[in-house]
């Protein structure tokens, strides 16, 4: 701290003092709300509901719904919050982050905004990181909402769509980052406005905000449909990286000119870059491409698809790992989650990325999935009117959070000072004497009884020290994505005296270590022993009433249990806090600051003791890649003995600023993510408001006879671009307009001289919609508006899938861009608009054929134009690193065709690429 913020006080001080008369007020009713009694603590919500139809705001009644609340936590939970947990509630309130420390009472806390904002019926959204923490926080939280009279709602997967509506009808609904999205995609595809769930996007209180709003920002969400392409080149493009020399790119090189670096002389295939997860093809690479594929030039347009699908596999095999970024389980591939550990059920990559790791592992490739619809995490929160979140560790981001979001950080003080001792890292010089110290510290510490979490960054690592554990006879359990089922029962006995835990990443675990263990979680343990099915074991502790004998019998065994171990649980903690609470042990630093902190947060929770420590080797990844000259330098110097510690107060400079540095990197990739799907976002909310006016039941023929006006406007100027009539294509205009609606004859012009262009296009106007009227006399008017909706929602959904293709295929090649100084998302977003302009004159087109060939207008319906086979959230970024170096000019867009019709790329041989 600066000697300016001592004296003055911090940023996030002063907001707190601005904050502090509120919670003043809220603490002054304490005592007369403890006298109310429950009927008149539960009407409360009545009278906030009139006080804010008569004109009042959110912010007068305030004080009065936080004190309601409050005072209905205890006496629903046995809970109060504290003055810093009403101080958290305020910021969320106000549209902010509210960092708060691990064991602070978040899920508590978020029970404040929410029920004040549901006061006024527009919906209020908790967003949780797992269905289990949006099913747990329901039924936790949720006794204090009924209580106080406000409907409680879940989203997790697998609900009906009837049952989706009414969760989001409630009051308060809690739900998945991917589940509210993903509801939000669908509801734009349906074809019928009561099949769709969510309501208005009001207000949304974002729990692990930094885990969901920047660390999954990197990929956007995508429901895709079943393509019908072969995936037999997948098996063939992996055939070929399987015969590739390769090279890793020197972090030195970082600095040399990427395009110098390209064009230099290179004698092995593929480079790989491992700051970036990328391998390129060199020239020798793309010379035996062409020899393996039987290919003239890599680089012609015919040759991009077998250009992409090898892109793929020298992604998959050269920068995709095994237990680092995917597991292989019963066959299959599955995601792992680089931040949390987890399996990411139902997750695939996106791009064919998921089928080229399929052929690497020698597993059944799936077919290629077809995007339906997308749309980044970015774009769809900022779609809420007010929007908050709650976090441990948010600072590190706050610029980015204010950027993209709108949204400051607010560091909330802890209810209790914190006692845990963070100590210095100690740094190694290579791995091996690394994990040699780091298993002798664990012994050590173990004979202590003093419990110890050792944090890993990969599945790899945290099964490598549970061999060399093993080997020295310490018993321990490892929570990684191989052993996910067990997670709970894992973390909530990983505070008793004597334990050692391994596990992968922290960030997004939702369950506090508690010191001494967890009674309730031993309690269902024992009765998991006895015999008692994790259905009825998950209902033991719930809130809700319940006349089922085996549930209620269930319930007494369970509390019996559990007060019993209680008592022992109780001295257990109190040994634990003995021999210095929970020591963290981290074998890695992380390429974020934000999960060491989370690893580090695991401890000293509310004025726990506890400690931290960070083993660092030279050699890890984030040290190797993003170190700086003087760790190269360290390195070099080999006359360090590898088994002693160097001092780190050398290397803690270096070390933050590697971090910094990653930090940075991963911002502009997600930022570059943003910049693409602004683009697509503007196209996409035209579209969206198309869909949704037809939804709504609105008359449409407004819009067909602009649509016939713009068809026929365009028409005649593409046709008649001669000042003399006599010049005009007329037999070209007409010969169009009879592809399209007309029949031969059915408009003859006989004296084209007496016409200029304007006349022109109003007499055939003028007659097309005497025929359009015509069409309705047969078919009668109430019929003819339905048919008109049912026929924009085909031509507007079969074009915009097909459009969003384009663009994907678009975006990929769009990086090599910036090699011929131009800005590639400015490329992107002038040819997307033209594409867009195509792609609406399409569905012009398109409208007004099946409008006018309509022949039997009682058997036309309302269907989907594609079905959904997957939700993902695992697209490939659009970085424009991932790159094939190839020979020969790449063909524009805009560039004249090469077949010589005259025409552009786009516009010919290129319109279905």
């Amino acid at each position: 701290m600066g000697i300016f913020s001592k004296i003055f006080g911090t940023k996030d001080q002063k907001e707190i003092k601005k904050i502090e008369p509120i919670v003043d007020k809220i603490m002054a009713l304490d005592e007369e709300y403890s006298a109310l009694t429950d009927e008149q603590l539960k009407n409360k919500t009545d009278e906030f509901k009139n006080r804010l139809k008569n004109g009042e705001s959110l912010d007068d009644i305030l004080p009065e719904a936080f004190a309601t609340v409050r005072e209905a936590s205890y006496r629903v939970l046995g809970l109060k919050q504290y003055r810093v947990q009403l101080i958290g509630g305020i910021i969320l309130h106000q549209g902010r982050i509210a960092e708060m420390r691990t064991g602070e009472g978040k899920t508590l806390v978020a029970t404040l905004p929410a029920y004040l904002n549901a006061l006024e019926g527009k919906g209020v959204h908790v967003v949780t990181v797992n269905d289990y923490l949006a099913s747990r926080d329901r039924d936790w939280m949720g006794k204090v909402y009924n209580f106080l009279g406000l409907s409680v709602g879940c989203i997790v997967y697998g609900l009906t769509n009837s049952e989706r509506r009414e969760n989001y009808n409630a009051d308060i609904t809690y739900g998945t980052n991917n589940q509210f999205g993903f509801d939000y995609l669908r509801d734009n595809m349906v074809v019928y406005k009561r099949d769709m769930v969510q309501r208005e996007l009001n207000f949304a209180i974002v729990d692990e905000v930094d885990s969901i709003l920047i660390d999954e920002a990197r990929t956007p969400l995508i429901i895709s449909g079943e393509g019908d392409k072969s995936t037999d080149l997948y098996s063939k493009a992996n055939s070929f990286t399987k015969m590739l020399t390769t090279r890793k790119l020197d972090p030195s090189e970082d600095k040399v000119d990427p395009f110098e670096r390209e064009i230099k002389v290179e004698t092995v295939d593929v480079i790989i870059d491992e700051k970036r997860k990328t391998a390129s093809l060199t020239e020798n690479g793309t010379v035996k491409a062409e020899k393996f594929f039987d290919l003239e030039n890599l680089s012609d347009p015919e040759n991009m698809e077998i250009a992409h699908h090898i892109n793929q596999a020298l992604k998959a095999n050269f920068a995709m790992a095994l237990d680092i970024d995917y597991v292989v389980k019963d066959g299959e591939v599955l995601i792992v989650d680089e931040f949390t550990g987890r399996i990411m059920q139902g997750r695939r990559y996106s791009d064919g990325l998921h089928q080229a790791i399929e052929a690497k592992e020698g597993v059944d490739v799936r077919s290629e999935q077809r995007t339906l619809a997308t749309i980044t995490f970015q774009n769809y929160f900022r779609m809420y009117n007010k929007l908050s979140g709650m976090t441990g560790t948010a600072k590190t981001e706050e610029d980015e959070f204010s950027e993209i979001y709108k949204m400051d950080v607010v560091e909330i003080p802890t209810n209790k000072p914190i006692l845990r001792q963070d100590l210095d890292d100690v740094v190694y010089v290579n791995e091996e004497a690394k994990f040699k110290a780091i298993v002798e510290e664990i012994e050590r510490v173990h004979k202590t009884g003093q419990p110890i979490l050792v944090g890993t960054i990969s599945i790899e690592k945290s099964e490598l020290i549970s061999q060399m554990l093993k080997r020295k006879g310490i018993k321990h359990e490892v929570l990684n994505a191989k052993q996910h089922q067990r997670e709970a029962e894992i973390v909530a006995q990983a505070g008793r005296y004597g334990s050692v835990t391994i596990a992968t990443n922290m960030a997004g675990r939702g369950t506090d270590i508690v010191l001494g263990g967890n009674s309730d979680s031993k309690a269902k343990l024992e009765m998991k022993k006895q015999g008692y099915i994790d259905e009825v074991l998950e209902k033991v502790d719930s809130f809700e009433e319940t006349d089922d004998k085996d549930i209620l019998a269930a319930r007494e065994v369970y509390n019996k249990l559990r007060d019993k171990l209680k008592e022992e649980t109780d001295e257990n903690a109190e040994k634990v806090k003995n021999v210095g609470g929970l020591y963290i042990l981290g074998t890695e630093r992380h390429e974020s600051r934000r999960i060491d902190n989370q690893l580090r947060g695991r401890s000293g929770r509310q004025g726990d003791p506890g400690v931290s420590k960070f083993y660092i080797s030279l050699e890890d990844d984030l040290m190797r890649l993003f170190g700086g000259e003087r760790v190269q330098r360290i390195m070099e110097t080999r006359s360090i003995d590898p088994d002693e510690a160097i001092e780190a107060k050398i290397l803690t400079g270096a070390i933050e600023r590697a971090q910094k540095k990653v930090e940075a990197n991963n911002f502009a990739t997600r930022k570059h993510v943003l910049e693409y799907d602004d683009v697509m976002n503007l196209q996409r909310n035209v579209i969206y408001k198309e869909r949704r006016a037809v939804l709504d039941g609105e008359n449409m023929k407004e819009n067909i006879i602009g649509m016939i006006k713009e068809l026929i406007f365009a028409a005649v100027d593409s046709f008649c671009n001669s000042e003399n009539p006599e010049e005009w294509e007329m037999s070209g205009l007409f010969n169009y307009l009879n592809s399209i609606y007309l029949e031969k004859g059915q408009i003859v012009i006989d004296n084209i001289s007496s016409f200029n262009k304007e006349k022109l296009k109003s007499y055939l106007l003028s007659k097309t919609n005497e025929l359009y009227d015509k069409k309705e006399e047969e078919i009668g008017e109430e019929m003819m508006r339905e048919i008109e909706r049912i026929v924009i929602l085909q031509s507007v959904d079969s074009e915009w899938m097909d459009h969003i293709d384009q663009m994907d295929q678009l975006r990929q090649g769009i990086g090599l861009r910036s090699y011929g100084q131009e800005n590639p998302v400015r490329a992107y977003e002038k040819e997307g608009f033209d594409m867009f302009e195509e792609m609406n004159h399409t569905i012009i087109e398109k409208t007004i054929k099946l409008l006018f060939s309509v022949q039997k207008p009682e058997k036309m319906e309302r269907k989907k134009q594609f079905r959904e086979t997957s939700a993902s959230a695992g697209g490939a970024a659009p970085d424009g690193e991932s790159r094939t170096i190839v020979k020969g000019k790449k063909i524009g867009r805009n560039d004249p065709c090469p077949c010589g019709s005259g025409k552009k790329y786009k516009k010919c041989c290129g319109k279905d690429l």
